[in-house]
């Protein structure tokens, strides 16, 4: 039986409420009353001691204690296609740079992982450059050819997600519809022109990028996607930016990644331009606030592009 006492006495992360309520409204309230009730099941099941919680934005995350005295992770996503996303992802990499699955239960949604000690992100390094080369390590270890059957969506579901935007017009002041326009119509060039399709991280930047002393640099927390690897680098550009030159950083950035990958530039920085417009458009809140280092990079991008190639609304009209 549930332990009650626990359950009634159990806080959780202000901002982890308010996150789970914004993006999974009436659903994610019913989950978050369940939670109690799921982490005493992950307990029980794998005879568990489960701790504090990490710092949580939309899953429950928190190391943990096994009867042998082995340390894993448990962490809880309220149950359906993402999550069935990322644990196709994880048995995909299946613990080759990126964190071990242990265990799962499709059902609760829970996974049991290893745990990377200690743990320290990619974002803790001050060299930008070496984080970039350590970046590079990690996503070669990861290239993974997408499967002919595969459940992953693929970059074609994020372009479709920007044509709903634009269908419903569902713009603000924080973006004008020429440019979400104009981010469809690259997206939908990019993906007409993609040749080799990887099973990609999907959320790669400096924060799910771990160090372990006895494992090295491991992935965390991929949502799973399938596309072309220039694509896969995108969020991590728009991450962990100064306050003052994001303009030379996001551009050493893409020189260091083609250099130490191989890719190709243009296709790249186009990437980076329509990937930045939907994920702008995704940072607005209800009350109109924005990520407003995502939203200069639309600028930085578009830039970079007619820097080297000309007009990036040339290949918009292509």
């Amino acid at each position: 039986m549930p332990n009650n006492r626990k359950e009634n006495n159990m806080n959780f992360q202000d901002q982890f409420v308010k996150n789970v309520r914004l993006y999974f409204k009436t659903k994610g309230e019913k989950w978050l009353q369940q939670l109690p009730s799921l982490i005493h099941y992950c307990e029980e099941t794998w005879s568990l001691t489960i701790k504090d919680p990490y710092k949580l934005s939309i899953n429950f995350v928190a190391p943990a204690m096994a009867k042998d005295g082995r340390e894993v992770v448990v962490k809880i996503c309220l149950p359906g296609e993402d999550f069935l996303n990322e644990r196709e992802a994880l048995q995909s990499f299946n613990g080759n740079a990126m964190v071990k699955l242990i265990d799962s239960d499709k059902e609760k949604g829970i996974f049991i992982l290893e745990k990377l000690s200690p743990g320290f992100t990619l974002a803790e390094l001050k060299d930008d450059r070496e984080a970039c080369r350590l970046a590079t390590k990690i996503l070669q270890k990861l290239t993974t050819p997408a499967p002919n059957e595969s459940k992953l969506p693929s970059t074609k579901a994020r372009e479709q997600s920007l044509r709903d935007i634009v269908a419903d017009h569902k713009h603000s002041s924080v973006i004008t519809m020429g440019t979400l326009q104009k981010a469809l119509k690259i997206f939908t060039h990019l993906n007409q022109t993609t040749t080799e399709w990887q099973i990609l991280h999907g959320d790669f930047h400096h924060y799910n990028l771990l160090y372990s002393e006895d494992k090295g640099w491991k992935a965390i927390d991929p949502k799973g996607l399938i596309g072309e690897r220039e694509y896969d680098l995108i969020q991590f550009m728009l991450n962990h930016l100064p306050d003052k030159g994001a303009y030379e950083v996001v551009a050493n950035r893409v020189d260091i990644f083609i250099d130490e990958l191989n890719l190709n530039k243009e296709r790249l920085i186009l990437w980076g331009y329509c990937h930045t417009v939907l994920a702008t458009y995704w940072s607005i809140d209800d009350d109109g606030t924005f990520d407003k280092s995502f939203h200069q990079c639309i600028e930085i991008f578009e830039e970079l592009y007619e820097t080297l190639y000309g007009s990036i609304s040339e290949v918009a009209r292509s």
